[in-house]
């Protein structure tokens, strides 16, 4: 990978983040408060946040959205042609109870859609990078780590016996229909692994996983640099209603509506996707 390219430099600049962010996790003095809608914010979601957005503008010189920044109104951002859309610190959850899986995202949108993604997992140093567009570097998605040089990842084709992976607060409910429904279609379903973070998107990009269903809120800003991962390594990320991919920036609230990310994003797999969904939401409705 060519070492001046876009990506690159994105990358580098969430390590940059991601050696805030444990710095401030070595300090026993950090502290946790709350947020208007009563989200946790800690030192380090701020710390990560001064670094992403003092760089980006050397990089891409255009708009961005922060979760650790006021949102601009809509009737403003409905005419950015591209803008960067961050989460400095995606699982403070996470890092505050102390599990790994905390990341640092950035991603590049334009025209509603995802084209740039860098995630990086601070704790154990694997970098994710993800690219639609050949002018800002190579095509595709790629992994690495401080001892390992790049790889192109390629999610695996759909499984007779999917797997799934789902996140630590998943509607316990919601999620027993789409297992039973899952079970019906394959005769088996074993129980999901759990994980914090847009991690679950880069793990289905490696080929471990098939399928992340997620029906509980979460902000644009959760989502666009793990869809970009995981589509540029074959995967989709589909609206739970219509399987239309997710977009971005379409309205005034910049939260998504319910999801799946699947592994297999391949036009001749979204019948297996279509009947689960059907089968699930069927489901839902008679419980």
């Amino acid at each position: 990978m060519d070492n001046d390219s876009c990506l690159n430099r994105l990358g580098a600049l969430a390590i940059d983040a991601g050696e805030a962010i444990v710095a401030v996790a070595r300090d026993a003095r950090w502290e946790v408060t709350e947020k208007t809608d009563l989200s946790p914010v800690t030192q380090a979601d701020l710390a990560a946040h001064d670094i992403i957005n003092a760089a980006l503008p050397a990089i891409i010189d255009v708009p961005i959205i922060s979760e650790e920044a006021q949102l601009a109104p809509y009737t403003t951002r409905r005419d950015w042609e591209h803008y960067w859309l961050i989460d400095p610190l995606d699982g403070t959850r996470e890092f505050i109870r102390g599990r790994p899986e905390y990341t640092v995202n950035i991603a590049l949108i334009g025209a509603g859609k995802a084209e740039l993604g860098i995630v990086y997992c601070p704790a154990s140093g694997r970098l994710y990078l993800g690219n639609h567009q050949p002018e800002h570097g190579p095509v595709g998605s790629f992994k690495s780590t401080h001892t390992s040089p790049w790889q192109r990842l390629s999610s695996r084709p759909l499984p007779a016996q999917p797997r799934l992976i789902c996140g630590h607060r998943q509607d316990a409910a919601t999620e027993a229909h789409l297992r039973r429904a899952l079970r019906q279609l394959t005769g088996q379903c074993e129980a999901p692994a759990r994980l914090g973070s847009s991690m679950k998107f880069c793990l289905l990009a490696e080929g471990l996983y098939d399928l992340y269903p997620r029906l509980g809120p979460t902000s644009e800003w959760d989502t666009a640099a793990g869809q970009v991962v995981l589509e540029a390594a074959g995967g989709a990320v589909l609206n739970a209603s219509s399987l239309a991919p997710l977009q971005y920036n379409t309205r005034e609230s910049i939260l998504n509506p319910p999801f799946w990310a699947v592994a297999d994003g391949r036009a001749d797999s979204l019948g297996f996707w279509r009947r689960l969904q059907q089968l699930s939401h069927s489901e839902t409705e008679t419980k």
